[in-house]
C-alpha cells in the first residue's frame, strides 16, 4: 500500500475514535442532567417559639388529590432485583431511578438517575418519563408523555416491572 493510503486510513480511524468519544459524552450528559420540570427544594424557616403558624388561603385547585377507596392502594415490584417490594400509595409522588433520593432506588444499569415519576392527578395515577435514556414502558409500549396507569397495568423501568394493585 502507498504511504498516502495508510495516512488516510489512520486519519479515518482517528476521526472514528473521536466521534465515539463525543457520542459517549453526549449520552452521559443527557443521562445525568436534571429533568427540565424539576423544581429546587424550598425549605421553610422554622416558626418562632410561641408563634402560631400562618395558614395561606387555598383555592380549590391547590388541594392535593385524595386517593379513592376503590382505587389502587399499593405499587408492587413484580419482576426484577427488588421483586416483592410494596410501596403503599398516599398522595405523594413516587420517583423511580438510580438516584439515592428516589422513592424506589433501582440498582439497574438500564435505569437513569431520575428515570420516571408516578403522580396522583385528579384521582388517577399518571406516569411520566423524566428524559431517561432507555425510556419508560407501560404494557409493552414506550410512553412519550404523561400516561394514566390502571390497576393491573405493568410499568417497566429498566429491568424492573411494577404494577398498581388494590
Amino acid at each position: 500500500m502507498s504511504e498516502l493510503v495508510l495516512t488516510l486510513l489512520r486519519l479515518g480511524f482517528l476521526a472514528l475514535l473521536w466521534a465515539l468519544v463525543l457520542v459517549t459524552v453526549v449520552v452521559l450528559r443527557r443521562d445525568l442532567r436534571a429533568p427540565r420540570d424539576a423544581r429546587p427544594l424550598v425549605v421553610a424557616a422554622a416558626p418562632r417559639a410561641g408563634s402560631r403558624p400562618a395558614k395561606a388561603p387555598r383555592s380549590r385547585s391547590d388541594k392535593p388529590a385524595k386517593p379513592s377507596r376503590s382505587g389502587p392502594r399499593s405499587f408492587v415490584v413484580v419482576e426484577g432485583p427488588l421483586a416483592g417490594t410494596v410501596i403503599p400509595l398516599g398522595t405523594a409522588d413516587i420517583t423511580l431511578g438510580r438516584a439515592p433520593d428516589s422513592t424506589l432506588v433501582l440498582d439497574d444499569d438500564y435505569a437513569s438517575n431520575k428515570h420516571s415519576k408516578v403522580t396522583l392527578i385528579n384521582g388517577t395515577w399518571v406516569v411520566s418519563d423524566l428524559g431517561s435514556t432507555n425510556g419508560t414502558w407501560v404494557d409493552r409500549s414506550r410512553i412519550g408523555g404523561p400516561t394514566p396507569l390502571a390497576v393491573g397495568q405493568q410499568l417497566k423501568v429498566g429491568r424492573t416491572v411494577l404494577e398498581l394493585r388494590r
